[in-house]
């Protein structure tokens, strides 16, 4: 397994994952054909496995008003039939150690019982407009020192599934 930068020739396949890890939704599949549309600033790695993307891993621009105070873990997907095997761990231990993104503000917005195995917490301010009381809202390396409503790219709320 190799884990590489998302290049544009591995668009389609990133897709393809997308649709087979979200099945009930397109929205994960939408979003990510919107964020590179609008070209969007994105951190973004594959898994490689015998020339097939077997997860992928996104960050986008967290912001406070129009200003950039973070990166939003916007998506982890594995190919559902090599799920529990480790991959999307070992990916996203990779991607915090990659220089754009070890040293940011990290929220996530999932399970709180996975996430916390690689360092995130609850997260009290900002506040997530997303989940309603920050239950499933997590942070690394949060400076917030006033409340505030995290913003995301406009994409988040323009797709539907």
């Amino acid at each position: 397994m190799k884990i590489r930068e998302l290049a544009p020739e591995n668009y389609p396949k990133v897709s393809a994952l997308l649709q087979q890890a979200f099945p009930r939704s397109q929205y994960e599949v939408r979003l990510f054909d919107k964020l590179h549309e609008k070209g969007r600033a994105l951190h973004e790695w594959v898994c490689i496995h015998r020339n097939t993307v077997t997860a992928y891993i996104a960050f986008s621009n967290a912001y406070d008003g129009t200003k950039v105070c973070g990166l939003h873990l916007a998506r982890i997907a594995v190919k559902p039939q090599m799920q529990n095997q480790g991959i999307g761990s070992e990916l996203l231990r990779f991607s915090l150690r990659q220089d754009a993104i070890k040293e940011s503000t990290l929220f996530v917005l999932g399970n709180p019982g996975f996430f916390r195995k690689f360092g995130f917490e609850p997260c009290v301010q900002p506040l997530c407009p997303l989940d309603k009381g920050n239950a499933h809202f997590l942070v690394i390396r949060n400076n917030a020192v006033r409340q505030y409503t995290v913003g995301y790219e406009p994409e988040f709320g323009k797709v539907r599934g």
